[in-house]
């Protein structure tokens, strides 16, 4: 029997991924927005996807609605929202959004899974929030689990991800059981910046993306966000793996039936002449000045693929880098393979919502090497299931916010414009209030 886990704060699931690749069979999948859940059910089929806070659940309402029971869970993993200790923007230890790690350790308390993993920004390890990573920890030996000390940030090119990203991973186990090790680095980009090292390269940003047609060469692809087609180039070692052409593609994880000669996440974007012109007289591996963008290297790695911010705060979008090769930015689905997702793993159709979940998510060769180290310690013999399984219906990739929270019964995300709106309304109510002499406070009557 394969272990089992659970993933809070799941988003599209790259940590999904890399664990079900270990070994493990991901029974649930936490997150807050519905698109999320959508994508994550497509790609995931027998995944239960819960679009709850982790405030409104409890250990056992999440085993009722999994349908676990009082089945032993064997890890809980997962990053709690971290806009609060990013090292972009303001730093802020009382940021009210942190709370939501704290429901993260409860669950951990209520579930009692063998192993947790913990994963974060690596600005929770500088300066005053050090003290916040202090108190997590002891919150967790309280809760009755033993971490791996010192923490460390791991760096997803140096476990075959062309792509300079570091995150704060906590590792932890039930007091008295064997506590996961940190897994050793497999690739190098030491040789890249001087230093000696005897591990072989990481994929470069060509390795990833040399072998994908120009999406400029369909027109579908300005209305759509896929297209067949058999103009797919030689793969490297890395792409053939993520095209899952290699024997080895899928690891222990469960094979998907998916249609190779489909490019998808694909949807164009339409850039200026004069922007284009820019992107092509911007030297490799720097900045284009106007916009800002970087330009990919074909013979490095890419910069850190963020998400930008949801609707709550402005649905503001990473920039997505420069092709090394063509006068634009690339693809979602470049982005993907940027980041370690293999081409049957799609994301919502839209440019914003796919780049948000890719920017959001765990490179998966990084969490399998996480979840492989948890995967040793808990003394299972990791079995595979030959049958492949369908995809979800694409329906779940086109749904918009309104449309998913109908799909799983649950209420509509507010954004930025109905906060503004709400606080706007709550204003005007209490200065009524005031002119008529009752002075009422957002909770009730003082």
């Amino acid at each position: 029997m394969r272990p089992i886990g659970v993933d809070l704060f799941a988003g599209a699931g790259g940590l999904s991924l890399g664990f079900e690749q270990a070994g493990f069979d991901v029974v649930g999948a936490v997150d807050i927005d519905p698109i999320h859940c959508a994508v994550h059910s497509y790609n995931f089929p027998t995944t239960i996807a819960i679009p709850r806070s982790v405030e409104t659940l409890t250990g056992q309402s999440l085993r009722e609605l999994t349908g676990i029971g009082s089945r032993e869970i064997d890890c809980v993993f997962g990053g709690a929202p971290c806009q609060g200790f990013s090292l972009i923007g303001h730093r802020l230890l009382n940021d009210p959004r942190n709370k939501l790690v704290l429901h993260f350790v409860r669950l951990v308390y209520e579930l009692k899974p063998r192993r947790i993993v913990f994963e974060n920004v690596k600005g929770l390890t500088v300066g005053r929030h050090k003290a916040f990573l202090r108190e997590l920890v002891t919150a967790f030996e309280e809760a009755g689990y033993e971490l791996r000390l010192p923490w460390r940030v791991l760096n997803a090119a140096h476990y075959g991800t062309p792509q300079f990203r570091e995150r704060l991973f906590l590792l932890g186990t039930r007091k008295g059981e064997p506590l996961p090790k940190y897994p050793a680095a497999t690739t190098s980009i030491a040789e890249r910046i001087g230093e000696r090292s005897f591990l072989p390269n990481c994929p470069t940003c060509a390795d990833a993306l040399q072998d994908l047609p120009d999406a400029d060469l369909y027109q579908t692809l300005l209305t759509s966000d896929a297209v067949r087609t058999i103009r797919f180039g030689t793969p490297s070692q890395y792409a053939a793996q993520l095209r899952c052409i290699t024997g080895d593609a899928w690891h222990y994880g469960v094979k998907r039936d998916w249609n190779r000669e489909l490019l998808t996440a694909s949807a164009r974007t339409e850039h200026t002449r004069i922007s284009r012109q820019r992107f092509r007289e911007t030297k490799p591996g720097t900045v284009e000045p106007i916009s800002r963008f970087y330009k990919l290297d074909a013979e490095g790695v890419s910069n850190t693929l963020r998400a930008g911010t949801d609707g709550a705060r402005g649905a503001f979008t990473s920039p997505r880098p420069i092709h090394y090769n063509y006068s634009r930015c690339i693809t979602v689905r470049e982005m993907a393979r940027l980041h370690g997702f293999p081409d049957w793993f799609r994301f919502h159709v839209t440019k914003w919502h796919g780049a948000r979940q890719i920017g959001n998510a765990v490179p998966p060769p990084l969490a399998r090497a996480i979840a492989n180290s948890v995967i040793s310690t808990l003394g299972v013999d990791v079995t595979t299931n030959g049958q492949a399984i369908q995809l979800g219906e694409s329906e779940l990739l086109r749904l918009d916010a309104s449309s998913a929270a109908a799909r799983f019964g649950v209420e509509r995300l507010p954004n930025r414009r109905d906060q503004k709106s709400g606080a706007r309304k709550r204003k005007q109510e209490d200065i009524e209030r005031e002119r008529i002499g009752t002075k009422v406070s957002h909770g009730g009557i003082r």
